[in-house]
């Protein structure tokens, strides 16, 4: 207890000294005195998080994936597109760069499993560690990758409910991005946690071992991973006979029958950087307003991702660049109508 006699009127200023953050400064109207007390921030008391003490339909996400200073990758393609989705998003990146690294040079920092759980404790200790989902993407190491696994522990055993959606970026088109022991993590440790998986065809074949030569391959990739851990799969993109297709699968119950089905997807004779990970965010948004109807969220998360690629395309070719001639950086900002609120132009087709 501070004891203070003053024979004058003071005013506090509830400041504090930029000298001594543990100092109060105290003000009359002729003169100043101050007092120290370094109980003062022991006893300091939170506001409370506005998105837990009044909870939305949507919800709170924590995003551990890569960021760049310049364009949109990784956490740049898919908080934006959550936040007009209505949810409250913390983004943890796995790295920082200038720019992706389809430029021919960028520099920056790679964020380590210490770093990553040193962030995690911040939070922890200050009770700030709830969130109703999960959603990682690029991970460059296994120490990195062991320390996320720490992760999805901790948040569930503070959020039991917590949904977890991964996308398990491999590689693509038969060439690996990462270290290849990083491969049997995602299979036998991650894979197992996850409650929605997104991976393109390269990582399904991975994943599973199974070759996806036709669309019965990519429905029996889902059911192999649903037997693994994750009740809805959505390879996001496959390739049979010159066709692109999404197949998505739900399986509500274990033993049951999962629902599945497919989405004609049109081929774009361009290179588009940042499309997985808003294509694994807008899953993420559009499933959790339809819990029940995995394909009506598939329907939404295409048609944003076609209409905004099209914006994209249209944007380069009025700037007089040719899209075949380089990788192409979306135009995210610009098409933020058709995010939140999509025309539904792809229709999913359900499986017998």
């Amino acid at each position: 207890m501070i004891h203070l006699s003053l024979t004058k009127p003071v005013t506090i200023l509830h400041s504090f000294s930029s000298h001594n953050p543990n100092r109060l400064e105290i003000f009359s109207k002729n003169s100043s005195f101050s007092v120290s007390d370094s109980r003062r921030r022991n006893s300091y008391m939170a506001p409370p998080i506005l998105s837990l003490a009044l909870p939305s339909e949507t919800g709170r996400v924590l995003s551990i994936q890569s960021h760049t200073v310049q364009g949109y990758v990784g956490n740049k393609s898919a908080v934006f597109p959550l936040q007009l989705l209505g949810f409250d998003v913390d983004p943890i990146h796995s790295v920082q760069f200038s720019n992706h690294t389809g430029y021919p040079s960028f520099k920056g920092q790679v964020l380590n499993g210490q770093q990553l759980w040193e962030l995690i404790e911040g939070l922890e200790a200050n009770d700030l560690l709830y969130y109703t989902h999960l959603l990682t993407g690029y991970i460059g190491s296994v120490s990195f990758l062991n320390t996320v696994l720490d992760v999805v522990s901790k948040l569930r055993s503070i959020n039991p409910k917590l949904t977890y959606v991964c996308d398990p970026v491999l590689g693509d088109e038969g060439k690996l991005y990462v270290p290849e022991e990083l491969v049997t993590v995602y299979r036998d440790r991650v894979v197992p946690l996850a409650s929605m998986l997104t991976p393109n065809q390269f990582e399904a074949e991975l994943l599973t071992g199974l070759r996806i030569q036709s669309e019965e391959d990519g429905r029996e990739a889902c059911n192999l991973l649903h037997a693994v851990g994750p009740s809805k799969v959505i390879i996001t993109s496959i390739n049979i006979d010159g066709k692109l297709l999404l197949i998505g699968s739900n399986l509500k119950e274990k033993g049951q029958t999962p629902k599945q089905f497919k989405i004609a997807i049109p081929k774009i004779e361009a290179y588009f950087t940042g499309t997985g990970d808003l294509m694994t965010a807008l899953l993420l948004g559009w499933s959790n307003k339809h819990p029940d109807n995995l394909e009506k969220a598939a329907e939404l998360a295409v048609s944003s991702l076609q209409a905004l690629l099209q914006r994209t395309l249209n944007d380069y070719k009025l700037a007089e660049h040719d899209p075949k001639s380089s990788s192409l950086e979306i135009r995210l900002i610009q098409s933020q109508d058709d995010i939140r609120s999509p025309e539904i132009k792809f229709k999913a087709e359900i499986y017998n």
